[in-house]
């Protein structure tokens, strides 16, 4: 689908924030590359998801694509997303494990292990530096577990010769196996948007069982869609916050399934219609951010 190009939504996807400002690593970041399949390829030599690292040499590593898993040093910990929120230190951590930074051939015992929000930021922040337009989105992916669409963070890079967004996962090696996903060039229908997770259930098109958060709790349906509702209005601001922070007035939503107001839910009703169409919408979406506070007032674990 082609797109209307807002001078300001783009200059807007252009900037950085404080998780994908490259500072010293800019040289570095502009010399990767630039087509979404090889970025993502080199990436996925950098990086272990934590479910990679715990299936082991089995299942889609079967073939030892992540290299042998038994490398792995017992010492280190099994996810490092509390160590490396930011893209400029993802890249310091690769570099201080191998002084060649971004290579193909990096070993096991040195890569890191993060999640797909991490890896989304990485992306994001190279593309950025680049100055080509860029932004992370939070969602479900319907594709890595059968019946099953798993909360998840992909990106999308401006490809101004075809005047489009393409829709990209760097999140790994999928190539080979049965996943029922174009990797670099996804198709409509292919990613579960937050925002149309959100308004189906809302609807009572569907229960949403099968959008689940996973916090190996069994958290699911409007609690799961709601938390990456927010996820990804932060991420098209620039502003790429992890699963450790989440809106103060949707605490114990999100954290007991308490229910939220009728005001509350009619806010996120709103902001889902307009994230249905980031472009189209972009105006109204800046207006939110900077008028509603309640969307952008966070707790973590020490706030």
């Amino acid at each position: 689908m082609n797109t209307t190009k807002d001078p300001i939504a783009f200059s807007h996807w252009m900037e950085t924030g404080p998780f994908t400002y490259a500072g010293l690593y800019g040289d570095c970041f502009r010399s990767l590359p630039s087509d979404p399949k090889e970025l993502g390829d080199l990436i996925s030599h950098q990086i272990i998801h934590r479910v990679t690292l715990a299936d082991g040499n089995k299942n889609a590593n079967a073939d030892l694509r992540y290299g042998d898993l038994n490398r792995w040093p017992w010492y280190r910990a099994p996810c490092e997303d509390d160590i490396y929120l930011t893209a400029p230190s993802i890249a310091a951590g690769l570099f201080r494990l191998d002084e060649r930074g971004f290579v193909p051939d990096r070993k096991v015992e040195h890569k890191l292990v993060l999640t797909c929000r991490f890896v989304s930021v990485l992306v994001s922040s190279i593309y950025k530096a680049k100055g080509i337009p860029c932004r992370s989105r939070a969602g479900f992916a319907p594709y890595c577990r059968p019946g099953v669409s798993m909360d998840h963070w992909i990106n999308q890079v401006w490809l101004e010769q075809e005047n489009r967004w393409l829709t990209f996962d760097a999140d790994g090696f999928y190539q080979g196996l049965p996943v029922p996903v174009t990797q670099y060039d996804m198709k409509p229908g292919q990613f579960d948007w937050a925002a149309d997770a959100w308004l189906s259930i809302r609807r009572g098109e569907t229960d949403g069982k099968q959008f689940v958060y996973a916090d190996r709790q069994g958290t699911n349906s409007l609690r799961a869609a709601g938390r990456y509702l927010v996820y990804d209005f932060h991420a098209l601001m620039n502003h790429e916050i992890s699963y450790v922070f989440q809106p103060r007035f949707m605490n114990e939503f999100l954290l007991e399934g308490k229910p939220l107001a009728e005001e509350q839910l009619a806010l996120l009703d709103h902001l889902a219609e307009l994230l249905t169409d980031p472009d189209q919408n972009f105006s109204q979406l800046l207006e939110l951010w900077e008028t509603e506070r309640c969307l952008r007032q966070l707790s973590s674990p020490l706030v």
